[in-house]
């Protein structure tokens, strides 16, 4: 039977539901009330065919009525003569449909957060409206986001870590946590000159708000002896922060780039170069180190279709990197060392050249098995030498 049931009407008012727009009733929205169901019955046919089973299907929608009213249409059959069917469905009342689908407690909680959310940041009430279902998900933590978004407007773009900022218990979990909620909420109240709208998403959410960031840190290690930066006894392995890096400008003409922390550890020396330890995505630290750009980049990673996806961002920043030992031949000189890549990149990259492009497609197409791979500190450390040797 394929004529509305009880269930059927649960389900619609379910997904009005699910799209947030039951809540959105009580933070201000549009009225969705009194509203009409979709209600399919029997047609003249099928009275008159299965009678009893119209009459048990009346029986089951009256018996369910309460949280909605069904209108009733007289029709009069040849057979059967006149009978009332059902011709409508009828949700009347907000509090009719939360009985129906059970939300009534939830709603009183919202409630009480958009009433809270009225005394203390009544500009925030269309966020409310916009996002009820994930405010109900922030409840526990909503009064606080409040007092951060209070706290703000008055100490706009503070220049202190968010772990300074002094307010009874929010702590920097709390904000690292909600840095999206409240990158939206921030949005909607703060003054355009408190926003740095070049920054944006969770990353930048400290300098779009005038915060101190984490400053940017690089691992690195000069390869020539004759162009030491520490006392000659001292290991060359030195992190610095970004800035300081950038200020830095050693002297030499070759800065070599590995993924691996073991290969950037044993790499050997070189003449007139240095190592950076590349530690996967993400290159904006390097970008802003004006000098790289007047250096001869090589990079190093893995042969996979991740290490090729590396590369390939990389080269939005220094189009000229030139990539070893991830060809072809060193993949198959260690086919004994393969392994397995667990979430192979699929997307296609516009920055690798024709041979890399080539082997790049090969492994996302399982060229040479399901999902092959090569780590960089599998490779032999005699061939490094001797391509390092051609490169120098």
């Amino acid at each position: 039977m394929s004529w509305t049931t009880p269930a059927d009407l649960k389900t619609q008012v379910q997904k009005l539901w699910d799209r947030g727009l039951l809540l959105a009733c009580v933070a201000g929205g549009e009225s969705l009330f009194p509203r009409r169901l979709t209600l399919k019955g029997p047609d003249s046919r099928e009275l008159g065919e299965r009678f009893p089973e119209v009459r048990d299907w009346i029986a089951q929608l009256s018996a369910a009525a309460g949280p909605y009213r069904i209108e009733w249409r007289s029709v009069n059959h040849r057979v059967l003569g006149t009978n009332d069917l059902p011709a409508a469905i009828w949700i009347d009342r907000l509090a009719d449909a939360l009985g129906l689908i059970g939300k009534r407690r939830v709603v009183e909680q919202f409630a009480s957060l958009v009433e809270l959310t009225r005394d203390k940041q009544p500009e925030l009430l269309p966020w409310l409206a916009k996002r009820p279902l994930r405010a109900v998900e922030l409840a526990e933590d909503w009064p606080r986001l409040l007092e951060i978004v209070a706290w703000c407007l008055t100490h706009p773009r503070p220049a202190i870590y968010l772990r300074q900022i002094d307010l009874p218990g929010v702590h920097t979990k709390l904000i690292e946590g909600h840095r999206g909620v409240l990158a939206e909420l921030l949005d909607l109240v703060l003054p355009e000159d408190s926003i740095d709208g070049i920054h944006t998403g969770i990353g930048g959410f400290c300098r779009r708000y005038g915060f101190l960031d984490k400053p940017s840190r690089v691992r690195f290690r000069m390869l020539d002896s004759n162009a030491r930066l520490l006392p000659m006894a001292v290991d060359q392995d030195i992190t610095l922060t970004q800035a300081a890096f950038a200020a830095l400008d050693p002297p030499v003409a070759k800065i070599f780039i590995t993924e691996n922390e073991i290969n950037f550890l044993a790499f050997p020396e070189v003449p007139d170069a240095l190592v950076i330890f590349g530690a996967g995505y993400g290159f904006d630290n390097l970008a802003a180190v004006h000098w790289l750009h007047e250096k001869e980049i090589y990079y190093w990673g893995d042969i996979d279709t991740h290490g090729f996806a590396i590369l390939n961002q990389l080269r939005g920043t220094f189009h000229y990197a030139v990539s070893f030992l991830m060809d072809r031949q060193t993949l198959l000189a260690h086919r004994t060392l393969w392994g397995v890549e667990t979430q192979p990149e699929t997307a296609t990259l516009t920055r690798l050249n024709a041979e890399e492009s080539i082997l790049y497609d090969q492994l996302r197409q399982s060229h040479w098995g399901e999902r092959v791979r090569l780590e960089q500190e599998r490779i032999s450390f005699d061939l490094l030498l001797d391509v390092l040797h051609t490169l120098t």
